[in-house]
């Protein structure tokens, strides 16, 4: 019988008879062993010797070292507690549901704080501060400024560390950051409101001067913008470290809908922000003053109480500290999860390091970030996700403007419509996706097969704003003529030439002729009764002709109502129900391409991939996503504010069928790039050979394959 001298490949250690041949590809091993059974007669085989060592021959790229073989010692799993106080009560926490549950309250915080609180304040504080819009866009794009900075380093660093009390830090910073976004309202002392504007016609002047001076409260700017500074920084872990922490702690099948659970509660986060600042907004901004003051929410020198939420919020984050610091750095469980999952990673990602602790050190980081960047399945996918990023924010920020415009709808009723469709849709679809792919036990091809075929439905589905378009109602001044007099684009006549009407306050008011006008004064009216909801004016010298309404004892001699006139589109059910499903099946996507990007790219590797789609989605989607899409819109515009400066301001009428075609190029264009790019990933992306089943603790080094059917011949053949 031939001595046993063991396959021929640097990657495996050498065998003998007390010690059986192991084919590492991952943990667990898959050991052979060769037993000979002896013919009738014939001697006893002779003892086994040990095999002569023999010195050491350098291992090829992307064997894996000794250490990596079969160890499972990374996992530090652990009880709940913190340091020698574990109560046997608590650990029932020490689940992924436990982990789960704490991390969507973290994320419901924060999307409360930065995606809610902070919008439905920014008027408030604009007009509370004297800043100007472009100021105040300053403080909302802080937050990207500081994901972006903050983002690629802290998921390079946090892979290799304690994963939740990253996430206790993440609570700290949201909550201080919270803490300091409120304080303005601390230091900058009592509300001082001024006298009530005159919105009807009158031979005196408003006392409302050109004035180019930075307000004493301008320096407040500074402090928002570090609270915004700090939540960013909060925010960084929770999408990049958190959801990696959640993909290590469950199984394979059961990740997406973990983390389709977590990014729906991000989504419901604004949801109750805009209830909670809403009725917040009622309360006047100074409490101890509400029973003192003579102005009501209609007055429009009103300001709420828009500090409260902020400091709700900084409770809410600082309470999730200690339960986070409380978690072990990885959950009972995890290595034996760990060892049951089989690699799918894209076949060109192997990660050519085989030093157990590469990626500690800062010098790794660019190795690291260019063995990402090579990853063309990873990057295809990134790019998806940044350009749905794109058309997402998008549409949160002016799909209301398109209601309003489009439909003839207050302020507040399209934001509410928006809201609704906009909130439980996204939330659904994240859901759902999850929940799919869960169930199917999609492998990492058909996630992404999933993901192109719900973006194909989507792509179809906006088409729906060519079918929403309308005709812009009758505005006079700007579509219309003042009872034939004036000119178009020129809101001052004959009739309201005595005014002295201000085009810097919008006030617009429907005439009893079915024609809109810019405010109670270009309307030429004198007289009005606050006390009926809406508002009527009297003696308009701009408004002749029959009343469309029947007449009424209590209406026979109104001329105007305040308000848009009502529009004579009837679409706004059948566009809600369509954009509805556009917004489902637009999100049904997010959690697959999240789970995609998981699975494509090394193991040690995922928390700085989720790194990198977060900074590039929003340096390509969520800070130029509103930016271009406020531009289209803005090309739209018939009639431009002209403040006393002769300062061009905001839009406030814009052209309603080249708005909604605007609107469907540009999402079909993002679209298109989305479904490209997840159709290019699935065409490129190769699956790990089914014969070596990496597992995903092994994937710290390329594992050389071998064919187990080869390895069986050459060993029978030894014999």
């Amino acid at each position: 019988m031939k001595s046993c001298k063991g396959i021929e490949n640097p990657a495996f250690v050498a065998s003998s008879p007390e010690n059986p041949r192991r084919l590492c590809a991952s943990s667990p091993c898959i050991e052979i062993s060769v037993v000979s059974t002896p013919d009738a007669g014939s001697p006893p085989p002779p003892a086994p010797q040990e095999p002569p060592e023999r010195p050491e021959s350098p291992q090829p790229p992307g064997a894996p070292d000794a250490s990596g073989l079969g160890s499972l010692s990374e996992y530090e799993e652990g009880p709940y507690g913190w340091g020698s106080f574990q109560p046997r009560a608590l650990q029932r926490c020490n689940t992924p549901r436990g982990f789960l549950f704490h991390y969507c309250l973290l994320a419901l915080t924060q999307g409360i704080v930065v995606n809610g609180l902070v919008n439905i304040s920014i008027s408030t504080i604009e007009k509370r501060y004297e800043l100007q819009s472009s100021l105040t866009g300053l403080i909302s794009s802080s937050y990207d400024i500081a994901f972006c900075l903050l983002s690629l380093f802290v998921s390079f660093f946090g892979e290799r560390g304690h994963k939740p009390r990253w996430l206790a830090f993440s609570s700290f910073m949201i909550g201080l950051g919270a803490l300091v976004f409120s304080l303005p309202k601390f230091f900058s002392g009592k509300y001082q409101f001024g006298s009530l504007f005159k919105d009807t016609c009158s031979a005196a002047k408003n006392k409302h001067g050109c004035s180019t001076s930075s307000s004493p409260l301008f320096h407040y700017l500074y402090v928002f913008v570090l609270g915004q500074l700090l939540l960013g920084t909060g925010g960084t872990p929770l999408y990049t470290l958190g959801t990696a922490f959640i993909d290590d702690s469950v199984p394979i099948h059961k990740s997406s809908l973990y983390i389709g659970i977590g990014y729906a509660m991000s989504i419901l986060g604004p949801a109750v922000g805009y209830v909670l600042g809403g009725q917040l907004l009622t309360l006047y901004i100074d409490v101890d003053l509400k029973h003192s003051i003579d102005i009501t929410e209609d007055d429009p020198r009103w300001l709420g109480a828009w500090w409260i939420g902020f400091l709700i919020s900084w409770l809410l984050a600082w309470s999730l500290i200690i339960p986070f610091s409380c978690f072990p750095k990885h959950l009972p469980g995890t290595a034996k999860i760990q060892e049951g999952k089989i690699s799918q990673t894209h076949q060109s990602a192997s990660l050519q390091h085989t030093d157990s602790n590469f990626g500690q050190s800062f010098k790794d980081f660019p190795a690291a970030l260019k063995n990402l960047m090579r990853n063309t399945v990873f990057m295809c996918l990134v790019l998806s996700t940044c350009s749905e990023a794109f058309i997402t924010t998008g549409f949160a920020t002016f799909l209301p403007k398109f209601i309003e415009n489009q439909f003839g709808l207050s302020s507040s009723s399209a934001a509410t419509l928006a809201g609704t469709v906009l909130i439980p849709g996204a939330a659904l679809g994240q859901i759902l996706g999850g929940i799919l792919v869960s169930k199917f036990k999609m492998t990492c091809k058909n996630i992404m097969k999933f993901a192109l075929l719900t973006s194909v439905i989507s792509l179809v589905l906006t088409f729906v704003f060519a079918y929403a378009n309308c005709e812009n109602e009758p505005f006079a001044g700007v579509s219309e003529l003042y009872n034939g007099t004036g000119e178009l684009g020129n809101l001052t006549a004959p009739c309201n030439a005595d005014c002295n009407c201000l085009r810097s306050y919008y006030y617009p008011v429907c005439g009893g002729n079915g024609v809109q006008y810019f405010s109670p004064c270009f309307a030429g009216c004198t007289q009005s009764v606050s006390k009926r909801h809406p508002k009527v004016y009297y003696n308009c010298s701009c408004i002749e002709g029959e009343i469309d309404a029947t007449p009424t004892p209590s209406s026979v001699s109104l001329e105007a109502q305040a308000g848009k006139c009502s529009s004579h589109c009837k679409n706004l059910p059948l566009f809600l129900g369509i954009f509805f499903a556009a917004v489902v099946f637009t999100f049904m996507a997010g959690t697959p391409v999240t789970v995609s990007i998981l699975r494509c790219v090394n193991q040690r590797q995922r928390s700085l991939a989720l790194g990198i789609q977060c900074t590039l989605l929003r340096l390509l989607g969520t800070i130029p996503g509103p930016i271009i899409f406020g531009s289209t819109i803005d090309s739209t515009c018939v009639l431009w504010d002209v403040n006393e400066c002769g300062n061009k301001g905001a839009c406030w009428v814009y052209s309603n069928v080249k708005m909604a075609y605007m609107l469907v190029a540009i999402s079909l264009i993002c679209k298109i790039i989305t479904v490209f790019f997840i159709g290019l990933a699935v065409f490129l992306y190769k699956p790990p050979p089914s014969v070596t089943d990496v597992a995903f603790q092994n994937q710290n080094a390329a594992v050389t394959t071998v064919s187990l059917e080869s390895d069986l011949s050459k060993a029978g053949n030894d014999l």
